[in-house]
């Protein structure tokens, strides 16, 4: 039953206080508590009554709410019996966590209220229980042991004729019954869209969709968690919005029956399995990229490396035994705040958005290998053949075809407080080749996070020409380099407070010009000119000389 049914039966006594956008949830039992913590003996879809002996003070509100809330409960009736009118503190608890909230008119039983619920769900579930039953138990026999998520779905057709779909959160079909036919690409990535902006709204699902001119299309998307994880579990949601799959169903669920609802969500369950299979099979693929990249960065001889690679090749490219060629792609998400870590989100989005469009079969993402470490992601992919255009450049991944069609709802699920940021090396035909392909990658991708927008990417192809010999230079060259001409700037900056440093990036940045160096920085030319001096004093260079420029351009930007 829905919960607007309460509010239209007078005997109940009920009167809304908060939560009228929220009416057409679905109730699907009732408990009566004044524990402060019930969540133990809640499953979801209940109609909480409470006689308020929880509460001690206004702070109690908003933990009991956030509880209910995360136990997935319909709503909450609180009598007046007791205490008189309603807190406004549970009344603002309530309309924070879009939780619906009813008064109990003091006339009114708890009693009274359960018996109702009780016989009218029960009464709405006996007519088409043996069907619903008979359905889990068809699914779950036929599940992901006998042909994956298709099978699932083909069942909602020929048993519920329902046109189902499967897709990732990039808006890519995963599967689909065979009564549906395909999906428009367009389509597809709209509806991705549609179900990441509602889950960063904190919107209630299934979520309605209408699409198309014309006649509209009306879909209804429910999420695809991990099997393993509760869908009220407490958890933040940017954790899981950019990998979770979703079920797209062409019909409205807002008039469906609660038995129906109970079907679709455990249809989701089922895909969910599929899911987590998935996601094992690519174990494997992480540990490999994950064991060359540990190797690549700590400097290891390009022997070892090309010895990895060549136990990666076989599971990366079966049947061809070596990759003539490889490319790195490097991924950062970030978000505000810093307290959730991109590297797994990034991860997922990799492995999904490297999949080759042209691929076939149930897994096309097998020749991928993605590591991650903190924030960062890293992509090893091999190519089978690299051609070169007839304008001299080569073949392989673009950056910006990487990200064309998925911008849409990439930009909905990072919202306004999230952002990935992309960046890819040119083709490299050895093991030696790596380290740099590495270091290009992150270079590009730097180049993509200096640009607005929340999704960004960029290739090596804009790289300015120093950057490019950069990645090549050994890290213990580096370290003495940039110490032998900043470590003194730094230890006089520390110990006199003199901003030599930023006054050595502004000089070189007006290109050695006295007056506009000394705009830029609010100085007299005279303090530009001691400042200046004090530099050439303590690393004995001279800032007149284009060779000394140079070398303290290339130390500033490897540090």
């Amino acid at each position: 039953m829905r919960l607007r049914a309460l509010l239209d039966t007078d005997a109940l006594g009920l009167r809304l206080l908060g939560g009228a956008d929220e009416l057409d949830r679905t109730v699907r039992g009732v408990m009566t508590t004044d524990l402060r913590d019930p969540s133990r003996y809640l499953s979801g879809g209940e109609l909480v009554l409470t006689g308020l002996a929880w509460r001690r003070n206004a702070e109690d509100s908003e933990p009991f709410v956030r509880l209910l809330t995360q136990a997935g409960v319909a709503a909450l009736a609180a009598g007046e019996a007791e205490l008189g009118a309603v807190p406004e503190d549970l009344v603002l608890a309530c309309a924070q966590h879009r939780l619906p909230l009813f008064a109990v008119h003091e006339s009114v039983a708890f009693a009274t209220v359960t018996e109702h619920v009780v016989r009218q769900v029960s009464g709405e579930r006996a007519g088409d229980l043996a069907a619903v039953v008979d359905r889990h138990r068809r699914m779950i026999t036929a599940g992901p042991a006998g042909g994956g998520p298709d099978v699932v779905l083909d069942l909602l057709g020929s048993d519920l004729d329902l046109r189902a779909w499967v897709l990732s959160p990039t808006g890519r079909l995963i599967a689909g019954s065979k009564a549906a036919g395909p999906l428009a690409p367009e389509t597809c990535v709209r509806l991705a869209a549609e179900q990441l902006a509602a889950v960063r709204t904190g919107r209630r699902g299934p979520h309605r969709v209408l699409l198309g001119s014309g006649p509209a299309a009306t879909y209804s998307l429910f999420p695809v968690r991990g099997s393993g994880r509760s869908p009220h579990a407490a958890r933040d949601v940017r954790e899981s919005v950019l990998s979770d799959w979703l079920l797209a169903v062409e019909a409205d669920a807002g008039d469906w029956p609660g038995e129906r609802l109970d079907l679709l969500q455990g249809v989701t369950q089922l895909i969910a399995v599929e899911r987590d299979r998935r996601d094992a099979a690519r174990t494997v693929r992480r540990r490999l990229a994950q064991e060359v990249l540990e190797l690549v960065q700590a400097g290891a001889a390009p022997a070892e490396i090309a010895a990895r690679l060549r136990v990666a090749a076989p599971v990366l490219l079966p049947g061809l035994g070596a990759a003539p060629h490889w490319q790195v792609v490097v991924a950062r998400v970030e978000w505000d705040g810093g307290e959730v870590e991109g590297g797994p989100v990034a991860q997922t989005l990799l492995e999904e958005i490297l999949v080759d469009p042209l691929a076939t079969g149930p897994e096309p993402s097998d020749r991928i290998a993605v590591a991650h470490t903190g924030d960062e992601a890293v992509a090893l992919v091999p190519l089978p053949a690299v051609s070169v255009e007839h304008d001299g450049s080569e073949t392989g991944i673009v950056a910006d075809a990487l990200l064309q069609s998925v911008r849409e709802p990439l930009t909905a699920g990072l919202a306004d407080d999230g952002r990935i940021t992309l960046g890819v090396s040119a083709a490299v035909h050895s093991a030696e080749g790596l380290r740099g392909a590495l270091e290009e990658a992150r270079h590009a991708r730097r180049v993509a996070a200096a640009r607005p927008g929340r999704v960004c990417a960029a290739g090596h192809q804009e790289l300015a020409s120093h950057v490019l010999l950069l990645p090549f230079v050994p890290d213990d060259v580096r370290r003495a380099f940039t110490a032998r001409l900043l470590d003194p700037l730094r230890e006089y900056d520390r110990r006199h407070r003199a901003e030599l440093i930023p006054t050595l990036e502004a000089f070189l940045d007006c290109d050695g010009s006295w007056t506009r160096c000394a705009t830029r920085l609010h100085l007299h030319v005279n303090t530009l000119r001691y400042r200046v001096g004090r530099i050439e004093q303590l690393t004995s260079r001279d800032l007149s000389r284009l060779e000394d420029k140079l070398d303290f351009f290339l130390a500033l930007r490897m540090s």
